[in-house]
């Protein structure tokens, strides 16, 4: 695809581990099971292949805490259990993490497991995952405003807000990903997205492959972007 264009920043809302299980007669908690290590090492090694240089998933929403006790509980335990590989991976592969979300709800393993993903690959440069643990774009704009506020600043503009956003020197997302056949992003990067390419593809996330992220991705190269221009 050395002809083609590559998206610099992919974004990926992976839905429908939920509607995964229940198709196949399973628990519906067994879909998360199935997104292990391993599947998203796939897609990211697949992307890094590619040329892309910026992958965000979203693991948790803040929207995510009104699921059922149970459920939250299982999302973050499932997250502990694979950080390890995670970090070998990383570290292997040369691939910096960054969290992106709230850090004062998230237990403090959740939070000790990002900030070492983060501190033992910081020095990476080519390919960034950035992880959005207790993320949501209003939550994020808000606190971003909240900083202004606390600064005494009386008057922004776009640059100033944007260096307070989490994704901060980070580029905006080219092509945005939600698997399911779900066609919003549901406060997915509201302010960064706004000239963003949208991919709905209707598989369910644990069904969503590398070669299904080429495929994405050859879309992508195929479409047009003026970005407000001719």
């Amino acid at each position: 695809m050395a002809d083609r264009k590559i998206p610099i920043h992919i974004g990926i809302i992976p839905d429908g581990n939920r509607r995964w299980a229940v198709s196949k007669g399973l628990d519906n908690l067994k879909g998360y099971s199935k997104v292990d290590y391993n599947h998203l090492e796939s897609l990211l090694l697949e992307a890094k292949k590619l040329g892309v240089k910026y992958v965000s998933l979203w693991f948790f929403s803040t929207e995510n805490w009104k699921r059922p006790k149970i459920e939250v509980d299982f999302l973050f335990n499932h997250f502990l259990k694979n950080t390890d590989k995670l970090l070998e991976g990383c570290l292997k592969n040369k691939v910096k993490v960054r969290h992106l979300g709230r850090k004062d709800r998230l237990p403090k393993k959740v939070l000790d497991a990002l900030d070492k993903l983060e501190s033992e690959t910081c020095g990476f440069k080519d390919f960034t995952v950035l992880l959005c643990v207790d993320y949501g774009g209003r939550d994020e704009i808000l606190r971003a405003v909240n900083k202004v506020l606390s600064l005494g600043v009386s008057k922004i503009d776009e640059d100033s807000l944007r260096n307070l956003l989490d994704t901060k020197d980070i580029p905006d997302p080219d092509l945005i990903i939600r698997t399911s056949g779900e066609m919003r992003l549901s406060g997915f990067m509201p302010f960064q997205s706004v000239y963003s390419e949208f991919y709905f593809p209707s598989m369910h996330f644990p069904d969503f492959k590398p070669e299904n992220l080429k495929e994405a991705v050859e879309e992508y190269s195929k479409r047009k972007r003026n970005m407000g221009g001719n």
